[in-house]
C-alpha cells in the first residue's frame, strides 16, 4: 500500500490517502496539492519509423516528468498505422520499449484512415481509440482529400461506434495558397498558406459529417476563434463535437516566428495574440474540451533547415502542466479548468476506466525552463527561458512514485 500523507485536495482540505501498491511505501505530502494524473488525447512518440526524433523510452520519461500517466500516439509512423497488422507489430515495439524504460505508462493507439485501407477499419474497432484522418498534409504523408473517402470514413465509424479524430486543414486551399506564396522563406509565411479559411473550411465539412451520419467528431489542435464560432454551433445543435486545443496554441502566436524561426513551425499554424485570448475564453465557456500536446518532436538539425524543408510540429508533454499551473498563478485558469482540460473530459469522451493515477504539485515551486534538463530525444522545448511558477513533484502510476 502506497500512504500519502498531508496532502491538499483540489477542495483545499489536507487529508490521507491510500493507494493499492505492490510496495509499502509512505510519502510526506505536506504542502503539495492532489490533481489526477494528466491524460495526454495527442502525442507523437514516432515509433516506428522515426526513433532519431523520439521513442517511447524517451518520451515515457518525458510523460511522467510532466505529469502525465495516459498518452494517446498518432499513427503517422513509418510505416503508418493503417493496417491491423501494422497495429500490432507497432504495438509490440512500445511493449518492449517501456519495459525496459522500466515506466508502465497507459496508452491507447490512434488508427490511420487510408484511402487504400478502409476496410482495415472495422478490424481494429476494440483495438484502437479512434480513426485519425488528415484532411491536409502533414508530418508522415496520411491525407484524405476527397469527399468519397470522407463519407466512408464517417459512414463506418458511425456504424462501428467509433470515434473519429480530425486533422482538421484543408488541401485545396493549402495547395492554392502554396502557389501564391511560392518561394518565400520567411517563416511567418506558413500562418499564410495554412491560413484560417483553410482549417474553417474543414472544420464545418467535418461537422456536416457528422450531421450526416452522427459520428462521434473530435477536432483536434483548435488554432482559432473561428473554428471555436462553427464547434459552438455544432454543440448547440446537440451533435457529439468535442474540441481539443494544444498548450503552443494557447501560450504561443505568430510574434515567435522571429525568435524561434523553425522551432515555431508547426501544423495548425501559431496564429496571433487574438486567438490566444478566445481559446482561453473557449475554455471558460466550456467550448473547448481537452487539451492535447502534440508533442511532436524533430531534431535541431531538422528544425534549422530553411523554410519548406523544415518540418512542423515541436515538442512540449514535459513542459505543460507547468505551464497551465503558471497560468493558474495569473489568474488565467481555475485548478478546476486545468483537470477538466487534461482528464476529466478526456475520461468522459474516449471512456476511460477511473484509475488511482495522480500528479503532485508545488504550486508555489519555480522552474527555469531549459534545454539542458529535458527527457525527449530530440533535447529543446521551444518554451526554453521561461520562469514557470508551479510545478509537479511526484508522479503516481499504477502505485508507483516517479520523482
Amino acid at each position: 500500500m502506497l500512504v500519502i500523507n498531508n496532502v491538499i485536495g483540489i477542495d483545499g482540505i489536507k487529508k490521507t490517502i491510500q493507494i493499492p501498491s505492490e510496495t509499502s511505501q509512505e510519502l510526506n505530502a505536506d504542502g503539495l496539492l492532489l490533481l489526477p494524473a494528466l491524460i495526454d488525447p495527442h502525442v507523437h512518440f514516432r515509433t516506428p519509423g522515426y526513433e532519431h526524433k523520439e521513442d517511447w523510452r524517451t518520451a515515457s520519461k518525458a510523460a511522467i516528468a510532466g505529469g502525465y500517466t495516459t498518452v494517446f500516439d498518432m499513427p503517422n509512423t513509418l510505416p503508418p498505422t493503417v493496417t491491423a497488422a501494422l497495429l500490432h507489430e507497432k504495438k509490440a515495439i512500445i511493449d518492449a520499449q517501456l519495459k525496459e524504460a522500466g515506466i508502465p505508462l497507459r496508452y491507447q493507439l490512434f488508427f490511420g484512415a487510408d484511402k487504400n485501407h478502409i476496410a482495415e477499419i472495422p478490424k481494429v474497432k476494440n483495438e484502437v481509440v479512434g480513426i485519425k484522418v488528415f484532411m491536409g498534409c502533414s508530418t508522415g504523408g496520411l491525407v484524405i482529400d476527397d469527399d468519397e473517402s470522407l463519407h466512408a470514413i464517417f459512414k463506418i465509424a458511425a456504424e462501428q461506434k467509433m470515434l473519429v479524430a480530425v486533422h482538421a486543414e484543408d488541401e485545396c486551399m493549402m495547395n492554392q495558397n502554396k502557389e501564391r506564396y511560392a518561394g518565400i522563406k520567411d517563416f511567418t509565411v506558413h500562418s499564410k498558406i495554412r491560413n484560417i479559411e483553410a482549417a474553417t473550411i474543414a472544420v464545418e465539412k467535418a461537422i456536416g459529417l457528422t450531421k450526416i451520419y452522427g459520428t462521434k467528431l473530435y477536432i483536434l489542435h483548435v488554432s482559432s476563434a473561428d473554428e471555436i464560432g462553427l464547434i459552438k454551433k455544432g454543440k448547440q445543435e446537440r451533435l457529439p463535437v468535442y474540441a481539443e486545443t494544444t498548450p503552443h496554441h494557447l501560450f504561443l502566436n505568430d510574434s515567435a516566428y522571429s525568435r524561434l524561426k523553425g522551432k515555431a513551425q508547426v501544423n495548425p499554424p501559431l496564429r496571433t495574440k487574438e486567438h490566444n485570448d478566445a481559446l482561453f475564453k473557449a475554455i471558460h465557456e466550456g467550448t473547448i474540451d481537452t487539451l492535447g500536446t502534440d508533442h511532436a518532436p524533430h531534431t535541431l538539425k531538422e528544425k534549422a533547415q530553411e523554410y519548406g524543408l523544415c518540418p512542423s510540429g515541436m515538442p512540449s508533454i514535459e513542459i505543460v502542466l507547468k505551464l497551465l499551473l503558471n497560468a493558474h498563478s495569473e489568474g488565467k485558469l481555475s485548478l478546476e479548468e486545468i483537470v477538466s482540460l487534461t482528464s476529466q473530459r478526456a475520461k468522459t469522451i474516449f471512456n476511460l476506466p477511473e484509475t488511482n493515477d495522480f500528479v503532485l504539485v508545488d504550486l508555489n515551486k519555480t522552474t527555469d525552463i531549459s534545454d539542458d534538463n529535458l527527457h525527449t530525444k530530440c533535447a529543446w522545448s521551444p518554451y526554453a527561458g521561461l520562469r514557470l511558477k508551479g510545478a509537479p513533484v511526484y508522479t503516481i502510476l499504477k502505485g508507483k512514485v516517479f520523482k
